[in-house]
C-alpha cells in the first residue's frame, strides 16, 4: 500500500524559510519520480515541481524557480521541498505526489494527506 507522509507545514512570515519533508513507503521509491503540488484557496491544485529518480529536478511553476528547491534520499525513502523567500500567495496545502515512472512527466498517481502552508505576517 502506498503511503506518502507530509510534515513540516505551519506559519511562517512573508520573506521566510519552511521545509516540508515526505516520507514515502509501499513502493519501490527509487523508481519512481516523485514532487510536490499545491492547492492554493480559490485555485485548482498545480504542481509546482517534480525529481526524477535520478535526482534531475523539473520545475512545473516559473513563481517557485530562484525560490524552491528540492532534493531526494533514495535510503531514507524521502523527499525534501525547501522554501525560501516564501510569499502570502504561496499559502496553501502542499502534497507530497508520486508520478508514474522514473522521469518526470507532470503525471500524478499518488499524494499524500498534504500539509498546510500559511504566509502571512
Amino acid at each position: 500500500q502506498v503511503q506518502l507522509v507530509e510534515s513540516g507545514g505551519g506559519l511562517v512570515h512573508p520573506g521566510g524559510s519552511l521545509t516540508l519533508s515526505c516520507e514515502a513507503s509501499g513502493f519501490t521509491f527509487d523508481f519512481f519520480a516523485a514532487g510536490w503540488v499545491r492547492q492554493v484557496p480559490g485555485k485548482e491544485r498545480e504542481g509546482i515541481l517534480c525529481i526524477d529518480s535520478s535526482g534531475s529536478v523539473t520545475y512545473y511553476s516559473d513563481s517557485v524557480k530562484g525560490r524552491f528547491t528540492v532534493s531526494r534520499d533514495n535510503y531514507e525513502n524521502t523527499v525534501t521541498l525547501q522554501m525560501n523567500s516564501l510569499k502570502p500567495e504561496d499559502s496553501g496545502i502542499y502534497y507530497c505526489a508520486t508520478e508514474p515512472s522514473d522521469i518526470c512527466s507532470g503525471e500524478n498517481d499518488y499524494w499524500g494527506q498534504g500539509t498546510q502552508v500559511t504566509v502571512s505576517s
